[in-house]
């Protein structure tokens, strides 16, 4: 069975590391040996499946798809001490979960049959009476309020940059990359952050070069120096 052909719900788990688990389940995999990218992937192909209707109140699975997605950016760096601590993160997490569920399953099994004695709610007794004295000035501000017609709109200003802000995309940065290093081929891997101009293109650049990385065309080596693997890498 694909993952097309579930008919699971984003509700019908308690949280992400409940649907990780039940994907460790359904694959066999070891919980103390697993594959990690594999489980990523079928992690990111069943949030695809999901409808935004469903993502948009359950901000916590999509939290942990762009942790997923960064994980595997950081795999594709060679030699990452960090993608190792992140693996061992995920999986310390993913056990220690199991295992409250396993603790959870078992104190429910125990409750099954224990009388619970509840009281019923006291009625308490309100006023009919409202003595408190308002200012009339308060009491037009309260009712503008409930129509929503005092609240001030926001200055167009603050979205300013935002909307303004140039859209670049990773592909005009590895045309970028490339002529870069065709006038230097081994250059210092901050060199190609040099003169970039906002978060944008910051960004761009950084996946331009793990898109190159992962394509064989260029190599890092352990002191960030870029270079590409042949010639013919840069020209074309």
């Amino acid at each position: 069975m694909t993952l097309t052909e579930l008919t699971y719900k984003i509700n019908d788990f308690e949280g992400p590391l409940d649907l990780l688990l039940h994907l460790i389940s359904k694959h066999k995999m070891q919980l103390f040996d697993i594959q990690i990218y594999q489980l990523i992937d079928q992690y990111l192909e069943f949030i695809g499946e999901i409808g935004p209707e469903q993502l948009e109140p359950t901000s916590e699975f999509v939290e942990m798809a762009a942790r997923l997605v960064y994980m595997k950016s950081v795999a594709l760096l060679p030699r990452s001490d960090e993608k190792e601590e992140l693996e061992r993160e995920l999986t310390g997490q993913l056990i220690e979960y199991s295992l409250c569920k396993l603790a959870a399953g078992r104190l429910r099994d125990r409750s099954e049959g224990i009388n619970f004695f509840i009281r019923e709610p006291l009625q308490i007794k309100l006023p009919n009476d409202y003595n408190h004295m308002h200012e009339s000035a308060d009491l037009l501000k309260a009712f503008l309020a409930i129509q929503g017609r005092n609240k001030e709109m926001p200055n167009i200003e603050r979205f300013e940059p935002i909307v303004t802000a140039p859209v670049v995309s990773v592909e005009s940065r590895v045309v970028h990359i490339l002529g870069f290093l065709r006038k230097k081929n081994g250059r210092h891997i901050s060199d190609f952050f040099k003169g970039t101009s906002g978060r944008s293109e910051t960004v761009a650049t950084f996946l331009g070069i793990l898109e190159l990385i992962r394509n064989g065309r260029i190599v890092v080596d352990d002191d960030g120096i870029v270079s590409a693997k042949e010639e013919g890498a840069i020209s074309s």
